[in-house]
């Protein structure tokens, strides 16, 4: 008997496929798409206002008409940029930032690594907590946590003024009370960070550390820390950017002392060209010295820590 004959198939017609490039523009096109909010943002917030403070910063306002006529915008170049490195206001400024920098982030990332190392161990009780209390301090906003300080610092109705073996407000001490400041205030936000971190370290690794006889120390800075070291150097990049960009404590801390001048931070010095002296090409060229040289740190921590890292 034989088996019933079957219907050829034939093959569909070659104008019914998809041509083979439509999936791959269709991807391209959804790329685009979705790349296109976060584009225009970054255009219209970061490299328009870059654009322009570049474009500012070459142009300076002068007397024309022997002061008659107003002001009109004069093409200076980098005069601009002369003007500033040259001002012996900007480089005290810069030397102000460097002392403020030298001694917040060791204290800083010190306090928050040896926290979050505390938290982390296995003796620490009500860990979240605590966790909470360490960082409700960076809930607080900047100016408000200003005003806290300078108050607690003032000779009048303050209680730290005859506490510390310095004056907050004297020319010697006020370094170090914008240091506490700012210290209070980003600890508990590293704190977060470092502890996280520790959280993703393999705990057979420190198993294995225990079964080989190391301590609780031993494991804390030849395991742990040295597991999280990217992370240590991610959160050094922003400390050292937001140390160049310290502005919100002098500023507060000027209604509370003349110690602190307009000019005390390379951002207090641009916020008085830009908005005192309404200097606003002398201003942008700050504005761009203090972006290189925020770059350029952080170029150099990114290099140390790859070299760490090998």
């Amino acid at each position: 008997m034989n088996p019933a004959p079957t219907a050829a198939k034939t093959p569909a017609p070659a104008s019914a496929a998809p041509p083979a490039h439509r999936p791959a523009a269709r991807r391209r096109f959804t790329g685009a798409a979705l790349a296109a909010p976060f584009a225009l943002l970054l255009l219209c917030t970061v490299l328009v206002p870059i654009a322009y403070a570049c474009y500012l910063s070459l142009f300076t306002d002068r007397l024309s008409g022997l002061g008659f006529e107003g002001y009109r915008q004069v093409f200076t170049g980098l005069g601009n940029y002369a003007d500033v490195l040259g001002d012996p206001a900007a480089r005290d400024s810069v030397g102000n930032i460097a002392r403020y920098a030298l001694i917040h982030i060791p204290v800083m990332f010190g306090a928050a690594l040896l926290t979050a190392l505390l938290l982390d161990s296995a003796t620490v009780r009500l860990r979240q907590l605590w966790s909470l209390a360490v960082f409700l301090p960076y809930a607080v906003p900047g100016v408000i946590a200003g005003l806290i300080w300078g108050y607690l610092y003032s000779p009048d109705i303050g209680p730290l003024n005859d506490a510390l073996p310095f004056d907050p407000f004297g020319e010697s001490g006020v370094l170090p009370a914008i240091v506490n400041m700012a210290t209070w205030q980003w600890t508990g936000y590293n704190v977060i960070i470092f502890y996280t971190a520790l959280q993703t370290v393999p705990r057979e690794v420190l198993e294995a550390a225990r079964a080989d006889g190391a301590g609780a120390l031993r494991t804390a800075l030849s395991i742990k820390t040295p597991m999280i070291r990217p992370t240590i150097f991610v959160a050094l990049v922003f400390t050292t950017i937001g140390s160049l960009q310290l502005f919100t404590e002098p500023m507060v801390l000027r209604t509370f002392t003349g110690t602190v001048t307009s000019t005390w931070t390379p951002s207090l010095y641009i916020y008085d060209a830009a908005f005192i002296k309404n200097d606003y090409g002398r201003a942008a060229a700050a504005s761009i010295l203090l972006a290189l040289a925020s770059a350029l740190l952080s170029a150099l921590v990114m290099r140390l820590s790859s070299r760490s890292s090998r």
